[in-house]
């Protein structure tokens, strides 16, 4: 889950483009991103469950530095300025916080529930644009918001049918709407980040400052990554890039009131994903909570489309 929308220019390509081509393709695109972003979720609860939330970022973090800076160096840049590194690394901050509380979280519930809950990022922007920039927010978006906070209630209500594992769950709900409120200002700073960075720029400082936090913590909390899984990190990281570039192209081409919806498949991938890879069964209650949540997103994007539409480097 960004003067302050990074998509200023973007949208203005968008409106120029969206009415010279059908959107049928960037849509395409765009849900094809969603579907490489999913399997990147799972495939990061693989790395979890295995060598821990702390150890599978650090690595995604430095992997992705390496990649990032082949990019930047491959073409014209200049050093970014003070202010702006300050920026940098206040999102790395915000990011690793986001990483760290959702991959948490991932790892003790069934991934659709935690995609489902994620969802709620769109109306925790909306409320800190309120608060920090002063934007008014619409009586439809207040609704919308009860109707999504409804939702998280639903999927927490039904963790307590389960005694086996309700505290886990629990524990790890908190964690991922935790996450959820993070991204909502990963999204106010990646708007004012977009507006004095190139992508590639981003990228880099970003994962950058977010292996050196990391690695302050490495004496304690590093190990080694295990040989066979540098194939399955190396996947994470193909499939995270191919995603972003992906639904950068898509909304670069179309507007995102044809975009938007596309998001949500993602819990429909998460379904399949769970049930696949982790034998996961999804519950009426989950359905039913991410189905008011979406539905409570859709109708807060008419309000504010920026403030839904997704930053492609956040995470």
């Amino acid at each position: 889950m960004s003067g302050c929308n990074p998509h200023s220019s973007k949208s203005v390509k968008s409106s120029s483009l969206a009415g010279a081509i059908s959107p049928t393709i960037p849509v395409l695109v765009c849900a094809f991103g969603i579907f490489l972003l999913s399997g990147m979720d799972a495939a990061m609860k693989v790395l979890v469950i295995a060598v821990g939330v702390y150890n599978t970022v650090l690595w995604r973090s430095m992997l992705a530095t390496v990649v990032a800076s082949a990019g930047w160096l491959a073409g014209p840049r200049s050093i970014p300025s003070p202010s702006v590194l300050r920026l940098h690394a206040l999102r790395a901050v915000v990011v690793g916080i986001v990483l760290l509380s959702f991959f948490w979280g991932l790892a003790r519930l069934p991934l659709a529930e935690a995609i489902g809950l994620s969802f709620v990022a769109p109306l925790f922007a909306l409320l800190l644009a309120t608060l920090l920039l002063g934007e008014k927010i619409q009586r439809q978006a207040i609704w919308a918001s009860l109707a999504g906070m409804a939702g998280v209630v639903i999927i927490i209500a039904g963790q307590f049918g389960h005694a086996t594992y309700a505290r886990d769950a629990l524990l790890g709900t908190v964690a991922v709407l935790a996450s959820t409120a993070f991204y909502a200002y990963n999204l106010i700073l990646a708007r004012q980040q977009a507006q004095v960075a190139k992508p590639i720029e981003i990228m880099l400082f970003q994962n950058l400052c977010l292996a050196i936090m990391l690695v302050l913590a490495a004496p304690w909390l590093a190990v080694a990554l295990p040989g066979d899984l540098w194939l399955p990190l190396a996947g994470v990281t193909a499939l995270s890039l191919t995603g972003q570039f992906l639904m950068s192209w898509a909304y670069a081409r179309a507007e995102a009131q044809y975009l938007i919806p596309t998001e949500y498949s993602a819990f429909i991938w998460a379904i399949v994903l769970g049930w696949f890879f982790f034998g996961e069964a999804v519950t009426w209650t989950t359905l039913a909570g991410a189905g008011l949540i979406v539905a409570s997103c859709l109708i807060a994007a008419r309000s504010n489309p920026r403030l839904a539409e997704p930053i492609e480097a956040a995470v």
